[in-house]
């Protein structure tokens, strides 16, 4: 059977490879002294909250599970919109926004709408892989430039405007980042959109880790900057609902009925039970359930980074936001004699049990250097974790 060159040209999703590989061995060392302690997978141990899955259980008893709008509920979108007001100072009307399935769903729409075959898309590398592959789909090319922790792994202006060329359709951000956790300044930003404005280019914000923001100095939406930012956001991460598939897009009121006419085609909508229970995110008491997570999620950070850094794992940038801590493994490497992460994710899978990603999924620029570890787990979890890299480092 042939297969199209697009699909050959997407490369595999290596944390989900490694994913598969860490699970095997998990089922062999179940019930051991040793199980298996996953740091791999972007995806926060908490589930919905109460209200949340109790209104999911409503929409499912009450029937109503019929096809939304292709643009989500009203209600849901209206929600969304006093969100970015009431939390984020932003007005957003309900109308630019579209509910997707998942922000993957959004990320694929944005990019439909709005790359050519063949136009150029500035992204950092360090970046998430998926996004480099939307692109890819839409048959444009990422062009990855390489960042430093002095630009906390992140494009500047300047950057952007050195590698436009007639080829450059836009930009595409994430802040927080994903494996890096860090934001980009507020002014960086303004000056990356500016130069985009001035060559008539588009930019692309994914910020699903928004919400789990813990520096007032960026948790801001590039939303504030235009209405022609596009801006990508999603409920699995402040929301914890990863596995309803739920997300949304907000463009500039044009291109709403273009983004309509694809997913009608593409997805028909996203999941309605998922969208009635999403309507109970928002309550007082779920928020307030949010908030206390949102604040265990900066106390796991504040212990794990400093203690990788005694381990000579060092993180180079505190991150701001999300859930990464992305450390330069050189250390451990050298004290295990393995060539750089990939080696050394699976010595620490089978040597420590503990599962990490390498940072081969996320560039080229010395990510051989680099491994991610995923403080979404619970803080025993981040302590054992510790407890064994210590043991296999000393």
């Amino acid at each position: 059977m042939r297969i199209s060159r697009r699909a050959q040209a997407i490369e595999p999703f290596y944390v989900m490879e490694v994913a598969k590989e860490a699970a095997a061995l998990a089922r062999e060392v179940a019930g051991g002294s040793h199980p298996m302690v996953f740091l791999n997978i972007g995806e926060p141990d908490f589930t919905a909250p109460p209200l949340v899955q109790e209104a999911a259980a409503r929409a499912v008893h009450d029937g109503r599970t019929q096809y939304t709008q292709a643009t989500g509920l009203p209600e849901l979108r209206e929600r969304i919109s006093a969100w970015y007001a009431e939390r984020l100072g932003v007005q957003v009307p309900a109308r630019r926004i579209v509910v997707t399935a998942g922000a993957s769903a959004a990320l694929q729409l944005a990019c439909l709408a709005l790359i050519e075959a063949g136009d150029e898309v500035l992204m950092p590398d360090p970046s998430y892989p998926c996004n480099r592959h939307f692109v890819s789909a839409a048959e444009g090319r990422a062009v990855l430039l390489p960042t430093t922790a002095a630009e906390r792994f992140q494009l500047s202006a300047d950057k952007v405007a050195a590698a436009w060329n007639a080829q450059t359709r836009g930009v595409l951000l994430a802040s927080p980042s994903n494996p890096t956790g860090t934001s980009i300044a507020p002014d960086e930003l303004a000056r990356i959109h500016a130069q985009v404005q001035a060559r008539g280019g588009i930019t692309l914000v994914d910020e699903i880790y928004l919400g789990l923001s813990y520096d007032p100095t960026f948790g801001r939406s590039a939303l504030a900057l235009g209405e022609d930012v596009v801006s990508i956001n999603s409920f699995s991460k402040y929301f914890n609902m990863t596995g309803w598939r739920l997300g949304w897009l907000v463009v500039p009121e044009a291109l709403v009925p273009v983004v309509e006419r694809m997913a009608q085609n593409l997805f028909i909508c996203a999941s309605t039970v998922a969208q009635h229970a999403a309507l109970a995110c928002f309550e007082a008491e779920s928020i307030a359930l949010y908030e206390q997570r949102r604040a265990e999620f900066r106390a796991r950070r504040d212990y794990f980074v400093p203690a990788l850094d005694a381990l000579g794992l060092k993180v180079p940038v505190m991150p701001d936001g999300a859930f990464y801590a992305w450390a330069d493994c050189s250390q451990a490497c050298e004290r295990l004699g393995v060539q750089g992460s990939w080696d050394l994710t699976f010595a620490l899978m089978r040597q420590a049990h503990l599962a990490v990603t390498p940072g081969r999924d996320f560039g080229q620029a010395d990510t051989g250097r680099f491994i991610r570890f995923s403080t979404a787990s619970s803080m025993a979890h981040l302590q054992e974790a510790v407890a064994r890299l210590r043991s296999l480092l000393a």
